[in-house]
């Protein structure tokens, strides 16, 4: 499909809608013609479904509290337009390393969607509660589920460390609730909380509970980033091929001695020390010190870190128009 096909039938079917409006779906046309919008673009809301997938199960979506939450978060994603079309770019760099953990560890494919809300898929993002990473791990909660957190390191930044300390936590709270949707709001609550609430207002579903607002619009925000990214041209966004961020091939450098320079060790494997940051966010300081473990350093090919018109890569080709 062409592009410039693409945004010029996008242009018709706005001043074709428009038009309707002006004419005929105004009680008063004359009115509307004389109020003069100062806007070049209208907003329209978004469709929202009457049920959704979630883990191969079936929500239901038409009661008043879920349709009006999922409304909420679907409109919030649709007209974010810079930050959702940028999770739809770094996504297709990320997939490709969270997918194939959380199926290695029996974890359904659509909870890379909670590192999506958690983190905008940003390994360094830091809240205002010091939770870190594309998972948004505390410190203690990640040194619980095996991180390596020191004063030179912290894996809550690494993609692949992080994601399997997630799917950790992920089967811990499917074996004690066996409903992915109450483990999805778990992570934001904590398993504790959603036990008390399921218990003391006597429900099945945490989409009937009452619950401080973050995890209430918790499970509708995770249903509203798989609505876009499984159509993200439904809601507006157009991208090609070469707009997305495409993985960088990486070669594995596993380190058992203390590197007292990591901006010289970065210059001898013939990249900068910005480099060696990027693929290695988990770097906290400019030496590593092993204490007797080992590690594994990401360093990129520095043949592809320039972008050439061979960017060719798309994970999902639902993302891109032809």
């Amino acid at each position: 499909m062409n592009i410039h096909k693409i945004i010029t039938g996008i242009l018709i079917v706005s001043l074709t809608g428009l038009t309707a409006y002006i004419f005929t779906g105004s009680h008063d046309s004359e009115k509307v013609i004389e109020s003069k919008p100062v806007v070049s673009s209208f907003s329209v809301s978004p469709e929202i479904p009457g049920e959704v997938r979630f883990c191969g199960e079936r929500i239901d979506l038409t009661r008043y509290n879920a349709h009006e939450g999922i409304d909420r978060e679907l409109t919030s994603f649709t007209y974010q337009h810079s930050s959702t079309m940028l999770l739809i770019k770094r996504a297709n760099r990320y997939f490709p390393v969270i997918e194939p953990i959380l199926k290695r560890n029996g974890i359904p494919d659509d909870f890379k969607y909670l590192a999506v809300i958690e983190s905008n898929l940003d390994p360094n993002a830091t809240s205002p509660a010091r939770a870190i990473g594309l998972w948004q791990f505390m410190e203690s909660t990640g040194k619980q589920y095996g991180l390596r957190i020191t004063p030179q390191v912290d894996e809550r930044r690494s993609v692949s460390q992080a994601t399997e300390a997630a799917c950790l936590y992920l089967k811990e709270a499917y074996r004690k609730y066996g409903d992915w949707l109450a483990v999805a709001a778990s992570y934001n609550a904590g398993m504790g909380r959603i036990s008390e609430h399921l218990s003391r207002q006597n429900e099945n579903s945490v989409l009937n509970l009452y619950m401080v607002e973050e995890t209430t619009r918790y499970s509708y925000r995770i249903f509203a980033a798989k609505l876009i990214f499984e159509n993200p041209y439904k809601y507006g966004y157009v991208l090609q091929a070469e707009n997305l961020y495409r993985p960088i091939d990486c070669k594995e450098v596993r380190v058992t001695k203390d590197i007292p320079d990591l901006i010289q060790f970065a210059q001898d494997n013939g990249i900068t020390y910005l480099d060696l940051k990027f693929f290695n966010p988990w770097l906290r300081d400019t030496k590593l010190e092993t204490r007797g473990g080992s590690y594994t350093i990401l360093i990129p090919n520095k043949n592809r870190l320039f972008y050439d018109g061979s960017n060719t890569y798309v994970h999902d080709r639902r993302w891109v128009v032809n």
